[in-house]
This record gives C-alpha cells, sequence and structure tokens, in this order.
C-alpha cells in the first residue's frame, strides 16, 4: 500500500464573502457499464450507430415485452464494488422510479432505491505527494440509461433517439465527504482511473458514458464537524444539484459558481432553494433547470416484472480472485521494484496501457532508464502529436531494445535518441537498425587513443590550460568524439584524454 498521510481539507475560501463559509460536495457519477448488450435486452450498446437503430422491443417499452438481466452486468458492478473497497449485497432488487419525460418510453426507469447491489465503500484521492483525502462511498446501483432528445434538427418538432434506453448504468454515490473544487476534479479523476483498470467502465467523458451529478452547499465553519457527529445532513445547508457535469475544467468553475452564488443568497438574508441545476459554460454560470424532486415525488415500487437479484458468495469470490492490480498498488510496486519517484510512478500508472507498457519495457531492465525512455522520449512525442500509448508507432520491444543498446554501449544516448527517431518513424529491430547506419560506438581503444594523440598534439596551448585547469579537459573529450563522427565512447574518450594529460 502507499504511505499516505490522511489531512483534514482546507475550507475553501471564496472571495469577497463577508463572513467565511465552507464548502460541501457530495457526487453521483453515472458510469455505463462496459458490455455489449443492455441491461435488460440484447441491444447493442455500441456508439455512434444510426439513431434508434439499437433498440429492442422492450426498450421501446412494446406492450407484452418483459426484462430479462444481463448477468454480466451484475458482474461488473459486483467487480466495481470490490475495486472500491464496498460491501457486496448478496440480495438486491429491482424498483420502479415513475416520471414522465419524451426519451423514457416506459414512464419509469428501473433503478435500486431500497436494496443496492454495492453497499459502503472508499475511495483514496491523492492530493499532493503522500497526502491524501478519503471519500466514502454510499452505495453503487444498477439502473436503465434514459434515451436523448434532439432540439436542433427541425424549428419546430423534436426528435428522440433511444440508442440509449436501456443501457446499463452503475450510480456511485459519495459521502458529502468533499470540500472543494479541485478535491471534486480529483476525486471523479481517481473514480475513473479504477474503473477503467478494473475494465467496467471506459470512462469516456466525451461521448457521455461517466458523468457526474455535483450536490454543492455551503456552511458555516464547525457545522460540517456537527454533521459528521450526528449524520444529520441539515447541518450542512441546502443543495443544489448541478447536473449531467462531463468535464473536469467546467465542474471545477461550476462549482465555484454555485457556491459564490449561494453565499451572495444568504449574506443578503435570503434562502437556498432545493433544485436541479445546468452549467452554462459560455456564461460561466450555472441556471435553474427544475425544483430538486425528493424520493418520495418518483413513487417508487418494487418492479412486479424482476425478481430480487440474489447472488451467491463463491460467485463474489470467483470474481475476487481474478482482479486486476489496481492504480495505488501498481503505484507502490512501481516505486518499491524500481525506485521511482512519486511523480514518475504517477504518471506512468495514470492510465491502465500506460502502467502495461512500462512493466514491459523494464522487465530485467533499469527502471529508472526505462521510466526516463518512456515517459521524456516516448509519452512526450506522443502528446505532442496528439497520440495515446495505444497508438504508440514504437512497441514496447523496440523501446527495451534501444535501452539494451544503451546498456550494451553499443549507442551512445545521443545516438539512442537518433536511432528512436528511426524505429518511430520506419519501424524495424533497434539493433538491426543500428548496424544497417552505422550507428554503433566506436570501442576499439587503439583507434580512440589515436584521434586523443592527434588532437592534443595539433593543440599544445589548450594542452597547459587543461593541465591548470582539469575542467577545460572536456574540451578535448568534445574534439575526440567530433572527429570520430560521434562514434567514440564517451567514457573510454574521458579515460583516455585524462590519462594523456595526466590529470
Amino acid at each position: 500500500m502507499l504511505d499516505l498521510t490522511y489531512t483534514a481539507p482546507v475550507p475553501k475560501v471564496i472571495a469577497g464573502a463577508k463572513a467565511d463559509w465552507e464548502l460541501v460536495i457530495g457526487m453521483e457519477i453515472h458510469a455505463q457499464v462496459a458490455s455489449n448488450a443492455k441491461l435488460f435486452s440484447g441491444a447493442s450498446t455500441g456508439f455512434g450507430a444510426e439513431p434508434n437503430a439499437n433498440v429492442a422491443f422492450v426498450d421501446a417499452a412494446m406492450p407484452g415485452m418483459l426484462p430479462v438481466i444481463n448477468e454480466f452486468c451484475v458482474e461488473q458492478a459486483v467487480r466495481t464494488g470490490l475495486g472500491l473497497k464496498a460491501k457486496i449485497n448478496l440480495m438486491s432488487a429491482f424498483d420502479r422510479k415513475n416520471y414522465f419525460y419524451p426519451d423514457l418510453p416506459q414512464g419509469y426507469q428501473i433503478s435500486q432505491l431500497y436494496h443496492p447491489i454495492v453497499g459502503e465503500g472508499e475511495v483514496l484521492v491523492e492530493m499532493s505527494p503522500g497526502v491524501a483525502r478519503l471519500v466514502r462511498i454510499e452505495r453503487i446501483h444498477l439502473e436503465q440509461d434514459a434515451g436523448k432528445s434532439i432540439h436542433d434538427m427541425d424549428p419546430t418538432l423534436s426528435f428522440v433517439d433511444f440508442n440509449r434506453t436501456g443501457v446499463a448504468l452503475m450510480e456511485i454515490v459519495s459521502r458529502p465527504d468533499i470540500r472543494g473544487p479541485e478535491e471534486a476534479a480529483a476525486y471523479v479523476t481517481k473514480l475513473r482511473q479504477i474503473l477503467r483498470y478494473l475494465g467496467t467502465c471506459d470512462g469516456n467523458m466525451q461521448n457521455g458514458n461517466l458523468r457526474a451529478d455535483v450536490n454543492v452547499s455551503v456552511c458555516k465553519p464547525g457545522q460540517y464537524e456537527k454533521y459528521q457527529a450526528t449524520q444529520d445532513f441539515s447541518h450542512l445547508g441546502t443543495r443544489c444539484e448541478i447536473k449531467n457535469m462531463n468535464s473536469m475544467r467546467f465542474m471545477t468553475q461550476a462549482i465555484d459558481y454555485e457556491a459564490r452564488r449561494q453565499i451572495a443568497i444568504l449574506e443578503d438574508g435570503g434562502k437556498i432553494v432545493q433544485e436541479t441545476r445546468l452549467y452554462d459554460p459560455d456564461k460561466g454560470e450555472t441556471r435553474s433547470m427544475r425544483s430538486k424532486e425528493e424520493a418520495h415525488d418518483y413513487r417508487y415500487f418494487p418492479d412486479p416484472d424482476l425478481l430480487p437479484l440474489e447472488i451467491e458468495q463463491p460467485w463474489v469470490d470467483s470474481i475476487a480472485a481474478a482482479m486486476p492490480e489496481l492504480p495505488d498498488a501498481k503505484k507502490a510496486r512501481f516505486m518499491a521494484d524500481h525506485g521511482l519517484t512519486d511523480y514518475d510512478a504517477n504518471v506512468l500508472t495514470a492510465e491502465l496501457d500506460s502502467g502495461r507498457y512500462f512493466d514491459e519495457v523494464a522487465r530485467g531492465r533499469d527502471g529508472k532508464l526505462a521510466a526516463n525512455w518512456v515517459i521524456n522520449e516516448l509519452f512526450g512525442r506522443l502528446k505532442k502529436e496528439g497520440h495515446e500509448i495505444g497508438d504508440s508507432p514504437v512497441s514496447a520491444a523496440q523501446l527495451g531494445g534501444i535501452i539494451d543498446l544503451i546498456v550494451a554501449g553499443t549507442i551512445s544516448g545521443k545516438m539512442a535518441k537518433d536511432l528512436f527517431e528511426i524505429v518511430y518513424t520506419e519501424g524495424g529491430d533497434p539493433a538491426a537498425m543500428a548496424q544497417a547506419r552505422g550507428m554503433q560506438q566506436v570501442t576499439d581503444t587503439g583507434a580512440i587513443e589515436k584521434a586523443v594523440d592527434e588532437i592534443i598534439a595539433a593543440n599544445p596551448d589548450q594542452v597547459e590550460k587543461a593541465k591548470a585547469n582539469p575542467k577545460l579537459a572536456g574540451w578535448f573529450v568534445g574534439q575526440v568524439i567530433k572527429a570520430t563522427g560521434g562514434k567514440a565512447n564517451p567514457a573510454t574518450v574521458n579515460a583516455l584524454v585524462a590519462a594523456k594529460l595526466g590529470i
């Protein structure tokens, strides 16, 4: 495990406020389950299909159609719960959440209110090297996604696309443990990272596969501690929910604006109305969407078409036994086994594919040298060109081959960078390419010694200066390497120059 120090969050200071206020945030993350089929039908979940192409009869609420649970979606929810150190409920049940909206053909959403599949868990959010916050997870439940209303195709008509209708979502509900915009973004980033490692959600926020509803409230100093002692939410102030945030930057902006808005109302003697709001990034402000409904307003009741979901502990144990190495454990291993810095380990474990790539490159090699080449050379080049690690034209085996040539003394560091460029653009085996391009270092001591003697003989004045100031011997080293076309082994040149000059 990582050696992290838990610290109390510093209350968010709101500039311009008349008094001190503390910001309290809870989040509901809607994560689309990584599954080829929907939660209660066999329809495809593929993104980008023609409108209404991926719709089964049950998704469209055709008469007489009954839902059939997708076992793999249940497995993905259990795997997520295990990854968040949460309690797995062996008995859960589905409820109908009744409300009307054009893109909800059934007139209700199948969800889990009273008996969710996953109970309390936690997410460890590292805010800086060695310093972390613990965000508690209240529950994770499975539910259907709704469709999509389209309003910009006709000036007088609206259209509905049911492709997303019935897609499985995991709603991950946190406790109000987040105390500022930066912590909120860090929490979503860490949760997204864990989900991607688990393979239970691809975390694609642009496509709407991961989106957050952010509950924001403000309270006076000391009130949060009262809430912790009593679990009485009234101490935290009235909250407003900002819906469907799918950008970290917009999320932090929305939270900051909403906190200022609420404080201004309270300091003017007004009251906060519990409501759902949307963030307008063009105006940089939140606006009211609708009054916030409580659970009873949805008229929840058990879904009569679905029996209670009962799973067995041995099945849960089999999922736990196949769990992958998660980010914190991988980071700790990289630091312990390879002596990497906190920063380098963070970079290499940020994405699952990056960690896998480094693991292969570093296997049997110097971990720090491998990390330097992966982060500085490969990641730097990929970022410059807007590519991801999965698009890398240099395989882990090829990069490892370049490192092997460096360690063997076959090529110098400068040659290695030139060889990397060749492999990046042309491909091929690094050793073969180095030989074909004549890029090997000259290690013949006799040939190097001859070049050293010639440079020394031609520069008597420089010899005297170097003897008086040994630091100037580097001039001779540079001249010899230049004379050999950059192929002379620098270590050998240094040793011969020092010996010849007697320094």
